[in-house]
């Protein structure tokens, strides 16, 4: 028998299974581009993607976590990280089951609040209609919502699933804040020709106000891609390098680089964005001790000069610029004022409308069920400016992270959110405390982020069904990195008995009449 008949056969099956499958996809390629088209040619590439996802499936969820991509031929067009996660999380609890080697990392101080918000979800889901998704043709809508947050949520667990390689601890940050930068595609939208409209099905554009408001400068959208890119590229930088060493590294690149995603993000022209750079700026340089440095009143001293350098031009700057900038004492533009000063307005007359109701959710909250004809009427309405109550009620955009936590799930939803920002802080600081020396930059910076957000969905702007992803993936990426929660270093058995005799003896007597 030819030594060669095991390959030949090999090359036989392949070739058996290939050519059928290529004239098979020819074929469908040929037909006219729908949903099932696209249904069944992403259900081959992930057949084909098997040995690789097997692999590298932890990897490519972190990669593709921040990825403005969606995966528009699915019922609901769901975003990337929510197909990644789902993978990712169903392989490591595949593994696990047939492989009593693989645990998952132990943290369970976080994993309960975490478990205990999705009871909470789920009860009330169950409680108010079910989880109703219109894109599958449900006559209960809202369900969007509710998969978001329970997906944020198996993120953790996914995330946690197995730790990060020391070796390519950088590497996984880096690639998970490069992910953001593809954010700016969405704000191409009034700039590329008709020919390529196609892209913005795979990225949706991230355009607000395009044809809202007209000021002396014009039409004036505001770009979130272009803020979102501003945003990851800072946070890259100062988990990568750390604000010590942009600041006194002694690196101009790193410095000037670091002020360019600065002055980009209020092109976006939202504040929340400034307001949370500025918070994780402010924790990490406190975290790094850069308040201790001599250097610090220079710094001081030159922040003070640019604001000084930018108020006599600061009604020159753009639209956009001037509208996220609106919160500080600068002389800007009437319009944007304007528009600054209505949207604050419009959120308080929200939080005052919305506030009397919270009582009556606290036991049971009204979840995130619309009925379908009331889904009609929010369709054929212009949620800007909203006024009434039940208009804002039924949207659910109630622009205030405790509401969205306890107009939907009651006081069950305040109790596990509290928890899980307690436990949160405490493991974030205890790996920012005793981790690593090597990922000191990037456990402060982990720490300083989550603080900042906490801060601004409790005080300024937050929506529970978005931001719960972002606390999940920070407390993810943490607890992988550093394979767990740190604790300080146990104090040696001989060293403590010897400290407790030391004072149970006290101090030498003296006499009482000394010579």
């Amino acid at each position: 028998m030819n030594k060669n008949s095991p390959a030949i056969l090999r090359s036989l099956v392949i070739f058996g299974l290939c050519i059928p499958l290529a004239a098979w996809i020819g074929y469908l390629l040929a037909a006219p581009a729908d949903r099932s088209t696209f249904g069944i040619g992403g259900i081959l590439a992930l057949v084909m993607l098997t040995p690789l996802l097997l692999r590298r499936h932890h990897f490519l969820m972190i990669a593709g976590w921040n990825l403005g991509l969606t995966i528009f031929f699915l019922p609901g067009s769901p975003p990337v990280w929510l197909l990644l996660t789902a993978l990712s999380l169903g392989l490591s609890v595949s593994q696990r089951t047939l492989n009593n080697q693989t645990h998952f990392l132990h943290a369970p101080e976080i994993a309960c609040p975490l478990i205990f918000m999705l009871l909470v979800v789920l009860v009330t889901a169950k409680l108010n209609g079910g989880i109703g998704l219109h894109s599958m043709g449900a006559a209960v809508s809202g369900g969007k919502r509710y998969f978001t947050i329970i997906f944020g949520i198996f993120g953790y667990f996914a995330l946690t699933a197995m730790r990060i390689p020391q070796s390519k601890v950088k590497l996984y940050i880096f690639l998970f804040y490069l992910g953001g930068f593809s954010s700016l595609i969405g704000d191409l939208g009034p700039f590329l020709p008709s020919s390529l409209s196609f892209v913005f099905a795979f990225f949706p554009m991230t355009v607000y106000d395009l044809d809202s408001k007209l000021g002396s400068l014009g039409f004036n959208p505001r770009y979130a891609g272009v803020g979102s890119f501003g945003v990851c590229g800072l946070f890259l930088m100062l988990a990568y390098f750390g604000l010590r060493s942009i600041l006194l590294g002694g690196k101009l690149w790193r410095l000037v680089l670091f002020v360019l995603f600065l002055l980009i993000i209020p092109f976006s022209g939202f504040r929340s964005m400034i307001l949370l750079c500025g918070g994780v700026i402010v924790i990490q340089f406190y975290l790094e001790d850069m308040h201790r440095e001599k250097i610090m009143f220079g710094l001081i001293l030159i922040g003070i000069m640019g604001i000084a350098l930018i108020i006599p031009f600061s009604n020159k700057l753009p639209y956009t610029f001037q509208r996220s900038l609106a919160f500080l004492p600068l002389k800007i533009d009437k319009a944007a004022q304007r528009d600054a000063e209505d949207s604050s307005g419009w959120r308080l007359q929200i939080w005052r409308d919305t506030l009397p109701q919270v009582p009556k959710y606290l036991l049971l909250g009204k979840g995130y069920s619309i009925d379908m004809a009331e889904m009609s009427i929010l369709q054929n309405r212009n949620f800007r400016y909203l006024s009434t109550a039940d208009e804002v009620a039924l949207s659910g955009n109630y622009h205030s992270g405790p509401l969205s936590v306890l107009m939907p799930f009651g006081a069950w939803g305040g109790i596990g959110i509290l928890w899980l920002f307690f436990a949160g802080i405490r493991a974030l600081y205890g790996n920012y405390r005793y981790g690593d020396p090597a990922f000191r930059n990037i456990n402060s910076f982990l720490f300083a982020s989550f603080s900042a957000k906490i801060i601004l969905f409790l005080i300024v702007f937050g929506a529970i069904e978005s931001d719960m992803a972002s606390f999940c993936v920070i407390l993810g990426l943490s607890v992988s990195i550093n394979g767990g929660i740190r604790r300080p270093p146990p104090v040696p058995v001989a060293k403590l008995v010897k400290s407790r005799v030391s004072l149970m003896a006290g101090p030498p007597l003296q006499p009482v009449f000394p010579r």
